[in-house]
């Protein structure tokens, strides 16, 4: 089955920049971002005149929303949750697991591992980022403290295999004793490593850089304050070329003006844009939960019962359109920052993140590339 979107501006990876093209689309995967051959028999045609198409969104750090928690779900939870991510334009997304008890990861991990596969009208579930457990007491945000757990190698290697198949990404306060066997031991698995919730100084940052992490989970928040005689974990997200720095961008987590400051200090091709959006996301105000601890939800934004910020009621799509007022860039500029830096980061760039032959067709449309709003989204080229 061939879709052709016709007359539109597509968005090019490669140059940076949305190009007058016509996109062709086989099975649900994207055949050519620039078609000028005969029209395909059997070709559904859709018009996007006056229109500029954007590879879906990527979410490698989100708990959930529409009230449901993937460290909770059932098999109808999970399916609930890949069409809510999907109507707010997130197309692909890695299940983020809170801190929890070992019966209640291996329950999520299986209803993660059964929903899987491809669907019209679903976010595709890409895999597991592991953020729960293995984080630092002095840094737990909202984490439970009897829900943490030392850094075991033996443990998390029995977790990731039944995490299977792979991609991975395991998030961990990596400066805790035994942290470069446990951050080796995630790599040799195949799951790449974030530093979380972690209170490492500068030189322990860099060194579990060595070990091989690769990325800074929402940088600034659960991380050591900076202080120009200790730059901390913070400032080694901003300097550390090789890794990729996460941002919540809602103007409740970090100020903008530090969200500035980050992308003026990080190369463009690694900023990472999440949301740490938690089952509040697209719903009313109200009492919810994450990491077994209870969440207070007012005007949008989420507490626990000690004040601290506890995720996010933030949808992607949005959280891109705060990065640009807060910095500044254009659309053009900031996009790769909640696709394809993202698909990098997590190692799933080749089937998502972009609008290039062999990826799938999750496609954004929109209107005003000013002030983007989304019309419509296409999930493996079949409309929502």
């Amino acid at each position: 089955m061939f879709t052709l979107f016709q007359n539109g501006s597509v968005y090019s990876l490669a140059q940076r920049m949305f190009v007058r093209a016509d996109l062709l689309a086989k099975d649900g995967v994207i055949a050519d971002p620039a078609y000028t051959g005969a029209l395909p028999d059997s070709c559904e045609v859709v018009d996007c005149t006056g229109r500029f198409l954007l590879p879906g969104m990527v979410d490698v750090h989100t708990h959930g929303r529409s009230g449901f928690d993937f460290n909770n779900v059932d098999d109808a939870a999970v399916k609930a949750l890949r069409r809510s991510y999907a109507k707010a334009g997130t197309t692909t997304l890695m299940a983020t697991l809170a801190s929890a008890t070992m019966d209640s990861l291996a329950n999520s991990i299986t209803q993660i591992n059964n929903n899987r596969e491809l669907s019209a009208g679903m976010a595709t579930l890409a895999g597991i980022h592991l953020e729960g457990r293995y984080l630092n007491p002095k840094r737990r945000g909202a984490h439970a403290t009897e829900l943490l757990a030392p850094l075991d190698a033996a443990e998390l290697e029995g977790l990731l295999r039944d995490m299977l198949p792979l991609p991975i990404h395991v998030s961990c306060a990596a400066e805790l004793e035994g942290g470069e066997t446990f951050v080796k031991t995630a790599i040799r698995m195949g799951a790449t490593v974030g530093m979380a919730h972690s209170d490492a100084s500068w030189d322990e940052a860099m060194r579990a850089v060595e070990w091989g992490v690769t990325s800074f989970t929402h940088t600034f928040n659960a991380m050591k304050p900076v202080h120009h005689r200790e730059p901390g974990n913070a400032i080694g997200s901003l300097m550390c070329d090789s890794a990729w720095t996460e941002l919540i961008c809602d103007g409740e987590h970090v100020h903008p003006a530090m969200i500035a400051l980050a992308s003026r200090a990080k190369p463009k091709d690694k900023l990472v844009l999440i949301t740490d959006s938690m089952e509040a996301a697209a719903m009313p105000d109200g009492e919810y939960g994450i990491a077994g601890l209870p969440v207070y939800v007012k005007n949008g934004r989420a507490v626990n019962s000690d004040g601290a910020l506890a995720g996010s009621t933030l949808d992607l799509f949005r959280g891109l359109t705060n990065f640009m007022k807060f910095t500044g860039r254009t659309l053009e500029d900031a996009l790769p920052s909640a696709t394809s830096n993202p698909a990098e980061m997590v190692g799933i760039a080749e089937s998502c993140g972009s609008l290039s032959a062999g990826r799938r067709a999750d496609i954004v449309m929109i209107t005003d590339k000013e002030n983007p709003v989304i019309e419509s989204v296409w999930v493996t080229g079949k409309r929502i």
